[in-house]
C-alpha cells in the first residue's frame, strides 16, 4: 500500500501545527490584576514542542510532544475555589482537590520559585514599598497557593493551532486517507 502523498500530507499538517503552536506561546498572555503577562516564562515549552510521524508497512502514526506542563497549560487547572467549567474541544479536565481546610496538593514551590527567581520577582511592603524580608520563599508559597485555590485559565494555545491546522487539510487528502482506511481494511479483512 502506497502512503507516500498521504505521508507528505501529514509531514506539511505536524510542521504546520508546530509552528502555529510556537507562536501561540509567544503571542497569548495572560491577563492578571489589569497586568499582562507573557504565557511563556523560560522558552522550554516552546522549544520541546515537536512532531513525530512513524511510518509502518499498513500505517502512519502522526504524534505531537512536548514538555507535560504544557498539557495544564493548554487545557487550564481548575482551582479550589474557581472553576472554569466545561473546556472547549473537549479537552480533559485538570483540577486540584480541596481537603478540607488544608492546602496539601499545592502546586510545588520549588519549580515556583526557579520561575520567581529568573523574572526576578520580589514581595514589597504597601506601606513602605521597601522589600520585605523572606521574599523569594514567600512569594512562591503565594503564588502556589493562589494557583492551588484559582487555577490556571486555559489557553487553548495547542489545541488552536491544531484546530487551525485540521481545518486547513484538503479535503482530497481526507478523501483519500479514508480510501486508503478503506482499501486497507478489505485487505485485512480478506486475510484470515
Amino acid at each position: 500500500m502506497d502512503f507516500n502523498k498521504t505521508k507528505k500530507a501529514l509531514q506539511d499538517f505536524g510542521k504546520n501545527v508546530v509552528i502555529a503552536a510556537k507562536k501561540n506561546l509567544k503571542k497569548k498572555r495572560i491577563r492578571r490584576n489589569g497586568k499582562s503577562y507573557p504565557l511563556v516564562a523560560s522558552g522550554k515549552l516552546e522549544k520541546s514542542v515537536d512532531d513525530n510521524l512513524k511510518v509502518s508497512p499498513n500505517s502512519l502514526q502522526l504524534q505531537f510532544m512536548y514538555l507535560d506542563y504544557g498539557a495544564y497549560l493548554d487545557a487550564g487547572v481548575d482551582g479550589t475555589k474557581k472553576k472554569y467549567g466545561q473546556r472547549k474541544y473537549g479537552l480533559k479536565t485538570f483540577s486540584y482537590k480541596s481537603q478540607g481546610n488544608s492546602l496539601k496538593g499545592m502546586p510545588p514551590t520549588s519549580s515556583i520559585l526557579k520561575w520567581a527567581n529568573k523574572k526576578r520577582l520580589r514581595l514589597r511592603s504597601k506601606e513602605t514599598g521597601k522589600f520585605m524580608k523572606g521574599g523569594q520563599q514567600s512569594l512562591a508559597f503565594l503564588i502556589a497557593r493562589s494557583i492551588f485555590w484559582f487555577g490556571k485559565k486555559p489557553s487553548y494555545w495547542f489545541t488552536e493551532a491544531f484546530e487551525t491546522a485540521y481545518k486547513k487539510l484538503p479535503q482530497e487528502f481526507i478523501d483519500a486517507y479514508a480510501l486508503d482506511v478503506e482499501s486497507f481494511l478489505d485487505q485485512t479483512t480478506q486475510i484470515k
